[in-house]
């Protein structure tokens, strides 16, 4: 583990490794940003999870853990520019760094997890349990990740799609993000999408309509 400074995207999501990141960039700072790293080889910035507060030009309160972002492709559009990223490797924050021109933090980055074949049981379950609940979860508004959504083949990356799929709120998304294991994350992922389909169960029976 190794420390570096990056660049960084506060945003009110959490990104996960391998991961598809889109977003829209319109602020100065960030154009600016952009700027800087369409000329670094790889273009990559870090992505951390907004505590409190959205506004633009600064000021919000950022949470320490976070992924690194590559940019796969930009593009210019009427006012704002589009980009697409992939999430990278993990990190915590050790300090932030003067936000002009753009935010910036030394970070310290986290150990990759490691897959084991012996997980692919485990692996399955997850994915079974997520995309049921996914499912369940669309019929009472709009989610981010269609219940068929098509996965890597990959076995770590498609684990680690898997916790940024299963429809859980942010807080529980960042401390999926900090696993220490692969076998570690899975079982959360298992126990905490079970959590939220119960959530869902009790909203179903409270908009049940009365005879």
């Amino acid at each position: 583990m190794t420390d570096r400074t990056l660049a960084m995207f506060p945003l009110g999501m959490v990104l996960f490794p391998h991961t598809p990141l889109a977003a829209r960039i319109f602020e100065e700072r960030y154009l600016k940003m952009l700027g800087m790293l369409l000329d670094e080889q790889p273009a990559e910035f870090g992505v951390v999870l907004i505590e409190r507060g959205h506004e633009v030009g600064g000021g919000e309160k950022r949470f320490a853990r976070g992924a690194v972002a590559r940019l796969e492709r930009v593009l210019p559009q009427e006012g704002v520019i589009s980009v697409l990223a992939r999430g990278g490797a993990r990190f915590e924050v050790e300090e932030w760094l003067d936000d002009a021109p753009y935010p910036r933090a030394r970070v310290r980055m986290l150990a990759d997890l490691e897959w084991n074949d012996a997980l692919t049981p485990l692996s399955s379950e997850a994915e079974r349990i997520v995309r049921r609940v996914l499912a369940r979860a669309g019929e009472y508004g709009d989610t981010r990740w269609e219940p068929n959504i098509e996965l890597a083949e990959e076995p770590l990356a498609r684990a680690w799609q898997i916790a940024a799929i299963a429809p859980l709120g942010p807080i529980d998304q960042l401390a999926l993000l900090g696993a220490t294991s692969m076998g570690g994350l899975l079982r959360e992922v298992i126990d905490l999408t079970l959590a939220a389909e119960e959530l869902l169960a009790v909203r179903g029976v409270d908009e049940e309509p009365f005879e």
